[in-house]
């Protein structure tokens, strides 16, 4: 997934706000390889530094994009004034990282091929017109990158600098994502206080911000307005 998470939402609030999507290091149409969450968060900061002024009114993140967004909190504690982070890992597993390397190394280049990637698109339960986007940044993605940013999504965990920051953030989760997403949601909130928390009926990982953009839109208004 990558920047097209966010377009639907982005052009419902486009009228009214200055929306800019990041593309993380290493995937389609971005100009580095990854490296670390932690050199992610910092880029991100150095641009809001040097082109907006220090802070903006909301960050969102979701998963790998949602580990970035706590990082960058983590740096710096008053980027942002509301922060939307949904479905994001803190909770490390070197079993995981240890298996993704082997795991890649022996599927990589089925990816390539349509009904290999219509199968992996379909596990992850988001809307069909985005399948296209999908198969197209998901071949021009390197293997290295691959396990580059597959490895440091399953062994993130939450810096003690996340304490100080002073952003009002809601923390969103699937009630039917897997069990390390909903505690990783749970111990986020407990680390951030002042955080809120919303269990999300019926919804597996990612599916709020990209197949309800309406719902998340409305909630992400709610939130600046009150």
């Amino acid at each position: 997934m990558s920047w097209w998470n966010y377009k639907e939402a982005a052009e419902r609030l486009q009228m009214d706000y200055h929306v800019i999507i990041p593309i993380i290091d290493g995937h389609a149409g971005c100009d580095k390889p990854f490296t670390t969450i932690e050199n992610n968060s910092s880029e991100i900061i150095e641009f809001i530094n040097n082109k907006l002024g220090g802070s903006v009114l909301l960050i969102g993140g979701l998963s790998l994009g949602g580990q970035i967004l706590l990082e960058i909190l983590s740096q710096h504690k008053n980027i942002c004034k509301y922060a939307i982070v949904e479905s994001a890992l803190v909770i490390p597993s070197k079993f995981t990282y240890s298996m993704i390397k082997p795991a890649f190394g022996s599927c990589y280049n089925l990816i390539k091929y349509k009904w290999f990637s219509k199968l992996q698109f379909k596990s992850l339960r988001i809307k069909s017109n985005l399948f296209d986007e999908y198969y197209k940044d998901t071949c021009a993605i390197t293997k290295s990158d691959m396990i580059s940013f597959l490895q440091e999504n399953s062994v993130y965990s939450l810096k003690d600098g996340i304490r100080d920051c002073e952003a009002i953030v809601w923390i969103f989760v699937g009630e039917k994502e897997n069990n390390s997403i909903k505690k990783s949601a749970k111990l986020i909130h407990e680390k951030l206080q002042g955080s809120f928390i919303q269990i999300l009926p019926n919804m597996y990982h990612g599916e709020f911000s990209i197949n309800y953009a309406d719902r998340y839109v409305s909630k992400l208004l709610e939130i600046i307005k009150q």
